[in-house]
Formats: structure tokens, sequence, C-alpha cells
């Protein structure tokens, strides 16, 4: 059964206004321009150069003398003849997200392949199969699926008729083509491809060739005392032989990935400096960011506008031209309120960290989460991460995005309240100055950071070493 009834909600929403502000602070000062560019193209009543007091005062009287006169654009704005849903269109969600396809350029390193076999005296139909192959292999130059898949595929999707022989046979002409390694099936085949085309035969590479062939599982788990009883050679021979085996690429693909990669240039968003009595001046990178104002000409449209003595017509454009005026003051005050913003967290991390900006001494760093940001500047978190996730800052110590300054805190056995990224800096020091021939487990790190004052479990010391990309000990040994 169906029923009518009427009902009141409160509800919180965020204007268009608030949506812009938030969807600008996400941008950082590299796309900068760009969205200022975007907004001035689709919006003509927004021009770049600085507003003349002058002329907006002028501006202020005419309109003051405007508002006397028979004519009162609020009475068209108000009329309840004309519904607002009429005057927008609005065919997106509340908060779109904006997905930009990076553009690329030059050749992949498919298409330098396909190039090759051009060149190759093969048939049409090994010319058929090559293809099929070379579009069957991952960014790294690899080919992850097996022969026989490959071999059905062919024949249900394209009625190509084969067998795994001669499949084989096209796969190693695709094997010879550069870059070296290109078109195998795992990383075993990928680095004994790459030692066979090594012109120098000597006793090293003969070597390593062996150890790749035979003892690849033991080199790879680094058991290196068994790889020397078996062969009979001692630590200088392998040492040797290992080194060939270090200049080797494991990804022939990505060799030529950056003909085609966009580079990110990163742009720092605030520029700090310490001069010599250690006081901390920070501005905000202006660059590429031009100063914005609201056409003169569309306030020039508006009056006469106003004028004109057809009123459906008259009606129309005040509409236009008043919403594309209102849409200009919108962006440059979302522009100016995104400044103050930045200047404003950026200013509150620089008092929270002061130490650590005097100096650069990463042991410094305090504990700090966004939840200590936001409480200073009376922001909401969200915002705080807003600004943090996507801005770097320039420093005397080096350039850094700003979501690294906020770690979580850790007990010393004094009850001192430090940050885990000090901890994560002893760890990362403590390694880099083992013994790489007996390097330290977690084990032995988790009791030098206890000797230290911080008692720390040995898999949270394993969490750590994982955060900082350090492998564990047995891959760490050198000989």
């Amino acid at each position: 059964m169906l029923k009518q009834n009427l009902q009141q909600k409160l509800l919180q929403k965020l204007s268009p206004q608030q949506i812009q502000l938030m969807k600008l602070l996400q941008v950082p000062t590299v796309e900068l321009e760009q969205r200022i560019k975007e907004e001035m193209e689709v919006n003509p009543a927004l021009e770049e150069g600085r507003e003349d007091d002058e002329v907006e005062d002028e501006y202020e009287e005419e309109e003051e003398d405007r508002e006397e006169e028979e004519f009162d654009i609020s009475d068209y704005l108000d009329d309840d003849e004309t519904p607002d849903y009429k005057l927008v269109a609005k065919n997106q969600g509340a908060d779109p997200e904006e997905k930009d396809v990076p553009l690329g350029s030059g050749r992949s390193f498919r298409e330098v392949l396909g190039r090759q076999l051009g060149l190759r005296n093969t048939t049409e139909r090994q010319e058929d199969l090559a293809e099929n192959l070379i579009g069957n292999l991952d960014d790294s130059g690899y080919l992850r699926r097996d022969i026989p898949s490959i071999v059905n595929d062919l024949a249900f999707t394209q009625n190509i008729m084969t067998n795994e022989e001669e499949l084989e046979q096209v796969l190693k002409i695709i094997q010879d083509f550069e870059p070296a390694g290109v078109g195998a099936r795992n990383l075993q085949e990928c680095l004994l491809l790459q030692i066979k085309r090594v012109k120098r035969k000597d006793e090293s590479v003969k070597l390593a060739e062996m150890i790749l062939k035979d003892f690849f599982v033991e080199f790879t788990k680094k058991h290196y005392s068994k790889i020397t009883k078996k062969l009979e050679i001692d630590d200088e021979d392998l040492k040797v032989a290992i080194e060939e085996i270090i200049k080797l690429n494991p990804k022939p693909g990505n060799s030529l990935k950056d003909s085609v990669r966009t580079i990110q240039h990163v742009v720092p968003d605030f520029i700090l400096t310490v001069n010599d009595d250690d006081e901390l001046s920070l501005t905000l990178n202006q660059r590429n960011a031009p100063e914005l104002k609201v056409s003169r000409e569309y306030k020039t449209m508006l009056d006469t506008y106003a004028k004109t003595k057809d009123k459906k017509k008259q009606k129309e454009a005040v509409m236009f031209v008043k919403q594309k005026i209102d849409s200009a003051k919108w962006f440059i005050d979302a522009i100016k309120q995104r400044q103050q913003t930045l200047m404003l967290t950026m200013n509150a991390i620089l008092k929270y960290q002061e130490a650590y900006f005097k100096t650069g001494d990463e042991t410094k760093l305090k504990p700090m989460i966004l939840k200590d940001i936001a409480e200073i500047v009376g922001m909401d978190i969200s915002t705080i991460s807003r600004v943090a996730n996507s801005k770097y800052i320039q420093s005397p110590y080096g350039t850094f995005l700003l979501k690294t300054f906020f770690s979580e805190s850790l007990s010393t056995d004094s009850g001192e309240e430090v940050s885990t990224r000090e901890v994560k800096k002893i760890l990362q020091d403590s390694i880099d100055a083992e013994d790489k021939k007996k390097p330290l487990t977690d084990e032995r790190l988790a009791k030098v950071l206890k000797d230290k004052g911080y008692n720390i479990a040995r898999r949270t010391v394993a969490k750590y070493r994982e955060q900082l990309n350090i492998p564990v000990a047995r891959l760490r040994k050198q000989l």
C-alpha cells in the first residue's frame, strides 16, 4: 500500500564552493597552473592580472547608481517563473572524481620487438606466431603464460593451429632480440640468456653461467658455502662470478620503459630557509600561479544588458553574465583560501617540529599525527590530510612530502614518547654499519635497539625493516 507523508530532516551538505576548495587543496603546485588554465577556458569572466583599485571603486559607484534605477537585477534573479533546475546542468555526482589520462610518447618495448621481427628472415606464419607471443609479454619482458595455454588460445580465438614445439622455436627467435633476456619465462632463464651473450668468455663468466644453470636455488638463497663446496672453489672465485651476475638485468623490458614513461617532476609547494640565527622563514611557492581578477568587460556587459529594453533577452543575458562573474569570484576566493590554509597548516607543522627543521636531525622528530595539527589550526582532520598527502616542502636538508613528517609514538624505557621515524633511523644506521659477512638478524637488531632504550619486539623490528625495504639478514649477506 502506497502512502504519502511529509518529513523534516536536518542534513549537512557541502556547498559547491566548499567542494571546489577541497579539490583545490588536493592540487599540488605543479598542477595548479593547469587547473587555473582550465577554469579560465570555461569561464571567460576570469582573467589573469591584478585588480585595479581605482577601476574597482568606479565599478562600485556605477553599481550603486544602477540600484537606484527602475531596473533591479535581483527582481529577475528571484523570479519564481524560472526554476533553478532549468538554469543548472547537473549530470555528475556531488563530488565527481577527475581521472586524467597521462599522454605517453615514444615507442613501447613491444613495438621495438615488432620492428626487430620485421628485420628477421621469417615466414608469414612465424611472424604471426611471434606477434602473438610478443603480445603476451608483460612489462618486464617475461612470458608469464605457459606455452600449452597459448597454443589453446591461438586455436580457439584466432583459428591458428600450432603445437608446443613450433611455438618454442618461434620463442627462441624472440629471445635473440634486444634487450637481452626478453622472452624468458622465469628469472633463471632470463639471466642465462644474458650471460650467454657476454662476448668475454673468461673463467668468471663461465663460472657465473654454471652457477645460474646448476645452483640457481642456492644462489638466490645465498647458500654460498654449498656452492663453493660442490664446485670446489674459494670465496674469491665465487665473489668474482657473483659480480658478473649482478651486472645482468632481471627486468629487461623495463630498460625500454623510460621512452614511454611520463616523468612527474617534484615541484615544492613550500620553500623553507634557515638563517644564521636559526630562524625559520617559510614562503609559499607561487611559481606558475598567476594572480586572477574578474573581467572588467564582463562587469560592463552586465550594465549594458541591464539597460536593454527587451526584457526576455535581458533576463537570459543577465543570468548568464552574473553566473560567470559569480563563478569567477568563487574561484578567486577559493585560490586565496587555499593559500591561507596551506600556510596555516605548514606553520603549525613547523612550530610542532621546530627542533627538526632547525637542525635536520631526524632523531629530533617528535611523534605527530593528523589530529595534533588539526587541533592547532582548528580544522578538520580530512583537511589536514588533503594538505599533507600531496604537498612537498623544500628545505636545506632536502625536499620532502609533508606526510613523511607524520608518525606514531613509541615509549622508551624512561617513559619518553619518541617518533617511530626516529626508531627507523636508528635501525637503518645499525644495518648500514653491520658486518655484511655476518649481517644482524631481527633478534639481534631488537637487542641493539633495547640497549639504546627502545624496548621493541622482534616482530616490530621486522615490520619497520620491511617498511624501509630492507631484506632479511640472509639476503643482506655478502662475501
